[in-house]
């Protein structure tokens, strides 16, 4: 390593956000202590580094698992919030705490899928100048058919809009203090993080890495979340939906236009045709364009309710901290 890589800070803190999380956290946990052990022995990171898993009210033994660990084990840290606010929220407590008491800020599942030996080539990257490392993935030979289909095609849909997105990549990545501190100057309570990142600029670098199956537990993230998620990315991040329902309603108006121009024809011509069908089913269509559009207007409009109240994104019940060398108040 060059002098002046070598110069730069290189304290590490790896954020996990847990939910449920007992039958893999013990693993979890000796998997990522050996990844912070590995990468200071080659002096990668400082010895100081550590792990600090955010405990999102799990319903589990996950709490008390941290708590145990965290008071026991040498760099490892914890903190609980007082109620269940998901994942990326879950995510932002970690970083907001990491980033005082740390050089750089590396985040991942505590499942494990995501794999742990590239954090060693996420800090090489960090060391060469990068302010962000993404971790994206080489493939989706894990996932589902509908799973793989559904989240390219997602992909694709978001970059139509405008939303900067990294192609197969979540919330694995590694952020520099100075990245993690812009990210916390985003007050938006309707976090899609992933989406936020991309908008802050800074030297970003990518590595790449295949994805594990899950070894235990169940994954936090059902069918319900992952739309939710998918909604909620394309409504904080874009403001083309709104657009598009302007067109659509032009377009209505254009057939409505023509259609009342052959009517008049008709009229004129004495070619009426008497259907009740045709009738019925135009009245259907335009009204559920209208409910469409107004859910859509409708969902920009709860975000902006729940952006005003300016309600804090989570509430911290409890932390300990010696394994950074901090204390707990």
């Amino acid at each position: 390593m060059s002098e002046s890589l070598s110069k730069k800070g290189n304290r590490l803190a790896i954020v996990v956000p847990c939910y449920n999380e007992e039958e893999m956290l013990e693993k979890t946990i000796s998997v990522l202590l050996g990844v912070l052990r590995d990468l200071s022995g080659k002096g990668l990171v400082s010895e100081d580094s550590f792990l600090l898993f955010v405990n999102d009210d799990s319903k589990d033994k996950t709490c008390e698992i941290l708590k145990e660990k965290a008071e026991k084990e040498p760099h490892v840290c914890m903190i609980s919030l007082s109620r269940n606010r998901g994942h990326q929220n879950a995510l932002m407590a970690g970083l907001s705490t990491a980033c005082g008491i740390s050089d750089m800020t590396v985040s991942i599942d505590a499942d494990l899928q995501d794999d742990v030996l590239v954090i060693g080539n996420m800090v090489e990257e960090y060391l060469k100048g990068a302010d962000i490392v993404y971790g994206v993935r080489s493939g989706r030979k894990t996932d589902s058919f509908f799973k793989r289909t559904t989240a390219q095609g997602y992909y694709r849909f978001l970059n139509s809009l405008g939303v900067k997105t990294v192609y197969n990549h979540a919330d694995f990545r590694l952020m520099s203090r100075r990245a993690v501190a812009e990210l916390l100057r985003y007050r938006e309570k309707n976090l899609y993080i992933r989406g936020l990142i991309p908008e802050l600029g800074f030297k970003t670098a990518e590595v790449r890495y295949e994805r594990k199956a899950r070894e235990a537990g169940e994954s936090k993230y059902p069918l319900s979340k992952m739309a939710a998620l998918a909604l909620n990315g394309i409504t904080s991040q874009s403001t083309k939906p709104l657009r598009i329902i302007s067109f659509i309603g032009l377009m209505v108006m254009l057939i409505c236009i023509v259609a009342a121009v052959y009517a008049l024809i008709s009229y004129f011509t004495g070619n009426v045709e008497a259907g009740w069908t045709s009738l019925i089913l135009s009245i259907w269509f335009i009204g559920g364009v209208q409910l469409l559009c107004l859910g859509v207007i409708g969902e920009y409009i709860g975000k902006v309710y729940s952006e005003v109240k300016d309600r804090p994104l989570y509430c911290i019940e409890e932390k300990i901290l010696k394994g950074a060398g901090v204390s707990d108040v």
